[in-house]
């Protein structure tokens, strides 16, 4: 594609990522040999996919709330991303936007703004959620609004896993 357009369009290599701290090596390595010009940083577990739970299913305690700010906090501060993807992804399964969210919503904006990435402000509409029983919406109305008063830097993606998420996303 990069080839055919070039005369219209500039094609952009890049991967969503998640921050795995026993694999940075491995992730910096295939960035480089594949010529990946930019990783997205999507954080959807906690160190690894083999060992802990999907934060979208299963974010439903304080204490997963937790792992979810202590990953999101250190890939932030990694270096490795252009910008971290759905950073309100915990509220899919979380019962309510309560006190502990807060704090942990302002943590993580905090270290966006400290270094300088962007979070992606997500209108996909996502499926209802397995565990809860309820709708699951991101973004995160209350996220966002911690996300303005921190003063940080957005941008706009969309999880088009399929063409539906892209028709019935919500602006």
């Amino acid at each position: 594609l990069s080839e055919k357009y070039k005369d219209q369009i500039k094609v952009r290599l890049g991967l969503e990522c998640e921050y795995f701290p026993d694999y940075i090596y491995w992730l910096k390595h295939t960035l480089k040999e594949y010529n990946i010009e930019y990783a997205i940083f999507g954080n959807h577990f906690y160190n690894s996919d083999e060992k802990f739970r999907y934060f979208a299913k299963y974010c439903d305690t304080q204490d997963m709330l937790d792992l979810y700010e202590e990953s999101s906090v250190e890939g932030l501060e990694s270096g490795l991303f252009i910008y971290m993807a759905h950073p309100d992804l915990f509220m899919n399964s979380y019962p309510e936007f309560d006190h502990h969210c807060t704090t942990i919503a302002r943590h993580i904006c905090r270290a966006a703004v400290r270094n300088k990435v962007p979070l992606e402000y997500n209108p996909s509409i996502r499926e209802k959620n397995d565990v809860l029983g309820k709708p699951s919406y991101v973004p995160s109305p209350e996220f966002w609004r911690i996300a303005t008063s921190e003063g940080c830097t957005a941008i706009i993606g969309m999880d088009a896993h399929n063409n539906k998420s892209l028709e019935s996303a919500k602006y």
